[in-house]
């Protein structure tokens, strides 16, 4: 804009001098020294109209200078500007691929965590099984232990009883004449818990009714058996509540 108005203001100064210098012309101006004045006009006049086209040349070529830096500026800013688009948008690119590698670890890591803690908790109850295999294999031998034991005892006080009865039986029983080497009678007690007698059955016979006789007649002798009172319910039960004895004239067996 400064450059045309340049270029304008000098070509308003030539148009004026010129104007001027045809009116004294033609209204027969006499200046005092118009050597003096009019030639120096006239040179002025064109050095304002030369100056005054340089001038204009010279804007213009500044006018397009200045456009072009202008331009070369805006481009410039276009390509930064697009350069920072592309720079965000790769920045986003990667962000976006950096959150999606983590999501994805987060997910193995999650599934790992899972299977070790799936994998964990199968160990734990195999493990779990095992013990609970192994305590049952230890209580069951316990068991068998404690009942073997248990029968050991119980068959020692039935072996002491059994003595009592047998020595009790022994001293009641009077050997008939007839009994000879080699003769046998088996016979049953029943008992109660008192020890008393309540029947006798001859499960095998010797052959003589004397012997046989004298068998019974030293079982009811015998009793009762006092000290069957001292054992327990479930020994008198299992052991007690029938008894088989064997006489023999060598020896009494139960």
């Amino acid at each position: 804009m400064k450059l045309y108005l340049d270029y304008g203001m000098g070509i308003v100064v030539s148009l004026v001098l010129h104007g001027t210098l045809i009116s004294a012309i033609y209204l027969n101006w006499n200046p005092e020294s118009s050597r003096i004045i009019i030639q120096p006009d006239y040179i002025r006049a064109e050095l304002v109209q030369l100056n005054s086209k340089r001038t204009a040349t010279d804007h213009l070529k500044q006018s397009k200078s200045v456009q072009k830096r202008v331009d070369d500026r805006r481009r410039l800013a276009e390509k930064n500007k697009a350069a920072q688009a592309a720079k965000r948008k790769r920045a986003k690119e990667i962000d976006a691929r950096k959150r999606r590698e983590q999501l994805e670890k987060d997910r193995q890591k999650s599934i790992l965590e899972q299977r070790r803690k799936k994998d964990q908790a199968e160990t734990e109850k195999l493990v779990e099984l095992e013990r609970q295999r192994r305590q049952k294999e230890f209580d069951k031998e316990q068991a068998l232990q404690r009942s073997k034991a248990e029968a050991k005892n119980e068959e020692l006080q039935a072996n002491s009883y059994r003595q009592v009865i047998q020595r009790r039986l022994s001293q009641n029983w009077s050997r008939p004449p007839s009994a000879r080497r080699g003769m046998e009678a088996t016979i049953r007690l029943q008992l109660v818990p008192t020890g008393r007698v309540v029947g006798v059955t001859v499960l095998n016979s010797s052959g003589d009714v004397a012997f046989d006789r004298s068998v019974e007649q030293a079982a009811f002798k015998a009793a009762p058996f006092e000290e069957l009172q001292l054992m327990s319910p479930a020994l008198f039960e299992n052991k007690f509540r029938q008894v088989d004895v064997l006489f023999s004239p060598q020896d009494l067996r139960l």
